[in-house]
């Protein structure tokens, strides 16, 4: 199939520029010894997950759906962490799961026996404290009040009998120096038993994938502590794994004028790309420009009640006409795995795009799929 020949709404993703991320993503793992895993809360296009299972070591789930995907599509190492686990569930993510990261000593001494006898690696998550980032509190898991990781404070060494892991996870879309800032805290507060694990889990956030990421203080971070304290080191990147992977097409339906022209498309950020309205954030365009750079500017929205399904102001060098075409970029991470349909709207169909150019639907969404989450 052509490119213009795809619906819209439609995410789209490159396998070209997967494969390079996921090359880029091998490579470290080949260099250092490390493990990389994909975090499927970022991207859970599960009918890629035999390519992602060829170039890293396996995935790393939130819940036991994902589990369940990761088992079902991926079949290589299956880790997972929650804040906290069901009585209900726990027996299921110990049989899929080889490594099982708890966030509390309280967790621990419920389930960890349960996952002990089922063969698991038991995990647990600490909070050095110590923030890399500014003005994202929703996605900084060390600001203050966090529920993420046990602080120093509550640390019980003397519960770690069975625990042979731990998991920190500290980062949002960041470079390797806040690594290994975050690092120094790390080995400050928990490295007098750092040597008493197995494993330790440098958990996501790391923008591995982007241009300007310093690979190499990464892997010398990794490097560092593995022969410090002889562990194997795991990351669980998911943004990295599909950065700049895949589009988001959408279709002009009609312009308005209020002050300022409005194009109203057929997708929207409240249903296809939440980030929009949660960050906030402003997705790349393609052929476009901050409002006023260019010729004509136009505030692109969505087709919802909703007075602020707003996706920013952008410039073109021509008017915009119905029926134009718009391609909003690194849509293939935090999109499909947080849509909705709100208001009725239909979910956006997914393609992808081969190394050879064609295009290949690889699944509809229709009235069934709004209509089977509501009763």
């Amino acid at each position: 199939m052509k490119l213009e020949k795809l619906p819209t709404p439609c995410y789209l993703i490159e396998e070209g520029q997967l494969i390079k991320n996921l090359e880029i993503l091998k490579g470290v793992m080949d260099r250092t010894g490390c493990k990389i895993l994909l975090a499927q809360k970022a991207f859970s296009m599960f009918s890629m997950y035999p390519l992602i299972g060829g170039y890293l070591s396996g995935a790393t789930a939130s819940g036991l759906y994902e589990a369940k995907l990761a088992k079902e599509y991926m079949g290589k190492e299956n880790h997972i962490f929650s804040p906290a686990y069901k009585e209900s569930e726990i027996d299921q993510i110990a049989s899929l799961c080889g490594h099982v990261v708890f966030n509390s000593f309280s967790q621990l001494e419920r389930f960890g026996k349960q996952v002990r006898e089922k063969g698991a690696s038991i995990g647990i998550r600490i909070n050095p404290e110590h923030s890399t980032q500014e003005g994202h509190e929703i996605y900084d898991p060390c600001a203050k009040g966090s529920r993420l990781g046990i602080p120093i404070s509550e640390f019980k060494p003397e519960l770690l009998e069975d625990v042979e892991g731990l998991h920190f996870h500290t980062l949002c879309e960041q470079n390797a120096d806040a690594l290994l800032e975050t690092l120094q805290a790390v080995e400050e507060k928990f490295g007098p038993w750092m040597k008493q694990m197995k494993w330790i889990n440098f958990g996501g956030g790391h923008h591995i994938t982007r241009n300007d990421y310093d690979i190499s203080m990464l892997e010398d971070c990794i490097r560092h502590i593995q022969e410090t304290y002889q562990v194997q080191v795991y990351l669980e990147p998911g943004e990295a794994v599909a950065l700049n992977a895949g589009y988001l097409i959408t279709t002009v339906l009609e312009i308005v004028e209020n002050q300022i022209q409005i194009a109203i498309l057929d997708t929207s950020a409240a249903c296809h790309m939440p980030d929009v309205l949660e960050m906030p954030y402003r997705p790349p365009l393609l052929d476009s420009a901050e409002s006023g750079e260019k010729p004509y500017t136009y505030r692109l929205a969505g087709p919802t009640c909703l007075a602020g399904d707003i996706i920013g102001d952008y410039s073109f060098d021509e008017p915009l006409h119905i029926g134009k075409r718009l391609f909003f970029g690194d849509m293939a991470i935090y999109s499909m795995v947080k849509n909705n349909t709100f208001n009725g709207m239909p979910l956006p169909a997914i393609a992808v795009r081969k190394m050879d150019g064609t295009c290949q639907i690889v699944k509809e969404f229709g009235y069934e799929d709004f209509k089977m989450r509501l009763s």
